[in-house]
């Protein structure tokens, strides 16, 4: 939108290359947001909100990806925000659309949301170059009992691993919590996506993944900031 003040580094980038995301010091470092930097943080993470749920009060059967698309743009140009999912490795929309069996990641597009459809929105803002990350997964009216146990699930599943987040805990530890109570109400883990840090990067560490005996590196700490 015209009225962002700031734009990522892959926003006009011919491929869409986040090149701040491949330096060797954003990869292997977490950042910690004190200060201004952690208020802006924090507006960011509002307004994406605000985002979300204008989207969110749109999606009804009969509406399309596309349409969704066309809501979330406006509503970040109204706020004079960037949609991070733009032109990110090319990828040509301001919103992830993913319905039904479709994990994450979805390129919104001409079909018709249906009734009893269950539908991601996963929304991404950057302000004055902070980034950030939110999703909320939603019913389309009446849903068979395995779509509200699977949307439950992983609800309930965000929970408890929310419940450790504290200094000192390890993020590797999350990824059992979150694949016991995945299991226990008959579902599984999505081992090829994980939660992952966000900040002046639209993707930067700690990786977060889903599952148990994970290898991923870092200690909580105040100013840590991830999905």
């Amino acid at each position: 939108p015209d009225s962002c003040t700031t734009l990522p580094d892959y926003a006009l980038h011919p491929k869409g290359v986040a090149r701040s995301e491949f330096l060797r010091s954003n990869k292997r470092n977490i950042p910690v947001l004190e200060g201004a930097d952690l208020d802006t943080m924090r507006e960011a993470c509002i307004l994406g909100r605000e985002v979300l749920d204008i989207a969110a009060r749109f999606l009804r059967a009969g509406v399309t990806g596309d349409e969704i698309d066309r809501v979330v743009w406006q509503a970040c140009k109204d706020r004079a925000v960037y949609p991070s999912p733009l032109n990110y490795s090319l990828f040509p929309k301001s919103v992830c659309v993913s319905p039904n069996e479709v994990i994450c990641h979805g390129m919104p597009d001409g079909r018709k949301i249906e009734e009893g459809d269950i539908v991601n929105l996963d929304i991404s803002i950057c302000h004055n170059s902070f980034h950030s990350d939110l999703n909320e997964t939603f019913f389309i009216g009446e849903v068979d009992d395995d779509s509200k146990r699977l949307v439950e699930t992983a609800y309930t599943a965000l929970r408890v691993a929310s419940e450790m987040i504290r200094p000192g805990t390890m993020y590797r530890e999350l990824g059992a919590k979150i694949q016991e109570e995945a299991e226990k109400n008959g579902c599984c883990v999505a081992p090829s996506f994980c939660g992952h840090g966000v900040g002046k990067l639209f993707h930067g560490p700690p990786d977060v993944p889903h599952y148990r005996k994970n290898k991923a590196v870092g200690t909580m700490k105040p100013g840590h900031v991830f999905t």
